[in-house]
């Protein structure tokens, strides 16, 4: 499977296994300075260039950029640490210019920077000097290509120690690590390309994380088959709110609907089914009563996908409700106030989880329902996987690095939401699509990542001034560009 993403111990063991079957490290460094010297040719032309070596392998990468750039006629200006071991040493005594100490003089000059300091190995923030050098860099307004990761950001988190380099173009190899696509470290990353420098696919056995997209998920996405027909594609039922808000349960409803559930329903307590009705077509409204009430509804079978939390209220009624619908045996996904109505007893909501269930929470609601987690762990992905785990069931953290993790510890982080998804309903939107895809029988964890990703997509395609109703009537344009990339070229 393609999309693997890799911690920094992980590729450690990718590198190791590289070695052990036969490629020497230091043809891995070779590869990887002449991949960054690739780059840095095919887009600028022969200019003054500032590279920055540490003492690890990071530098060593540098020295091989240095010379293939000097052989390419730029003026390298090299500074560096005193002393390099290793591969870094060989590659150091290749190098056939001056050298300079890391000092913020070394920038004088220069039309472009390469960052080869630390790179994701990074184990405690800059220091002295290194601090020093990197504020020099982000304050010298040229070029700055990053060797693997820019210095200063812990690979496997994504955060900043202190102080990190602010790059337009970071160059890693093989797989991409976490930090590439977990704030700030993507940010900071600018535009990041990913080459291949001489090791086995083999090394990817047993990884758990992956970028979302389409290769990780594609294969178990519901389209309808030519004789399909609407109660063959699933009934999504849609708790309603109190009357005065019941805007989020449309949304999500609407979202179910242009994902391809046959039928969608809205579930709606006497004062909310005038106004649902007033608003709805092809969703049908189904009046319900009480806890009771609803539990009547779901004893229909034939409703075995529902969504509740969209403006339901925070009451002890409601908290019935979503009790209500675990016990149903309907996969369910658990969104907004479904999951603040158990701030106070986390364990009563995890306790009554039987059956497939996605959490949708955002960094609040997290902190409401899994307190410290996110504070404590070593980074998002490592807080949802422990999150899932403790819940049993797939949780997706939302943010502009959603991150879903599966009870089993797979995990993917979802890379393609623009900022514009930053607008009130979005999150019911994206609840609709996840409750959509498991009323036609995807799976929790690839339905929720499935809808991560068209969510961001259908973002993107419709641009600025997005709000949250676009998402569902945009949506067509999503399915039929991942329709197209999903299909296989025949005679291939």
């Amino acid at each position: 499977m393609s999309g693997e993403i890799l911690s920094n111990e992980e590729m450690r063991r990718a590198d190791a296994m590289a070695v052990a079957q036969g490629t020497p490290s230091f043809a891995l460094m070779t590869n990887a300075g002449r991949a960054v010297a690739d780059v840095i040719v095919s887009r600028f032309a022969p200019c003054r260039v500032a590279v920055l070596c540490g003492p690890g392998n990071n530098g060593g990468d540098g020295f091989v950029v240095a010379q293939l750039l000097s052989e390419q006629g730029f003026n390298v200006a090299l500074a560096c640490a005193d002393e390099a071991k290793g591969d870094a040493a060989i590659a150091a005594a290749g190098w056939h210019g001056a050298r300079g100490p890391l000092a913020p003089s070394a920038l004088d000059g220069a039309d472009l920077i390469v960052d080869a300091l630390f790179g994701a190995g990074l184990s405690r923030p800059p220091e002295g000097g290194y601090r020093t050098l990197i504020e020099a860099v982000n304050r010298a307004h040229v070029p700055v290509i990053a060797i693997d990761i820019p210095s200063g950001i812990d690979g496997d988190s994504g955060q900043a120690r202190g102080v990190a380099v602010e790059a337009d173009i970071t160059v890693t190899f093989f797989r991409l690590k976490p930090a590439h696509l977990l704030l700030s470290g993507r940010i900071l990353c600018g535009e990041t390309l990913l080459a291949d420098i001489g090791i086995p696919q083999a090394a990817c056995v047993g990884v758990s994380l992956f970028e979302n997209s389409p290769s990780l998920w594609g294969p178990a996405f519901p389209w309808p088959r030519p004789d399909a027909h609407k109660y063959a594609r699933g009934h999504c039922l849609v708790v309603s709110g109190p009357a005065h808000a019941t805007g989020a349960a449309r949304l999500a409803a609407r979202g179910a609907l242009r994902i391809g559930a046959g039928l969608v329903s809205v579930a709606a307590q006497a004062d909310a089914v005038s106004v649902n009705a007033a608003h709805l077509t092809a969703i049908m409204v189904k009046p319900f009563d009480g806890a009771v009430g609803l539990a009547s509804l779901l004893s229909d079978r034939r409703l075995n996908a529902a969504i509740i939390g969209p403006g339901l209220g925070v009451g002890p009624q409601a908290r019935d409700l979503v009790e209500h619908v675990l016990a149903s045996g309907a996969s369910a996904v658990l969104d907004a106030d479904a999951l603040t109505l158990f701030r106070d007893d986390p364990p009563a909501l995890f306790g009554k989880i039987r059956h497939p269930a996605v959490m949708t929470p955002h960094d609040g609601e997290f902190e409401r329902i899994f307190p410290g987690l996110l504070g404590n762990a070593a980074s998002k992905v490592e807080a949802a996987r422990a999150a899932a785990a403790r819940a049993g069931a797939v949780v997706l953290l939302k943010g502009n690095d959603t991150v879903i993790a599966a009870p089993d510890g797979r995990a993917a982080i979802n890379a393609n939401a623009p900022a514009t998804l930053a607008t009130a309903g979005a999150g019911d939107v994206l609840a609709g699509f996840i409750g959509g895809l498991m009323a036609q029988g995807m799976p929790a964890f690839e339905a929720a990542s499935a809808a991560a990703w068209l969510h961001g997509d259908a973002a993107g395609r419709f641009g600025p001034g997005l709000i949250a109703e676009d998402l569902p009537e945009i949506l067509p344009e999503s399915l039929s560009g991942l329709r197209e990339r999903l299909v296989t070229p025949r005679n291939t």
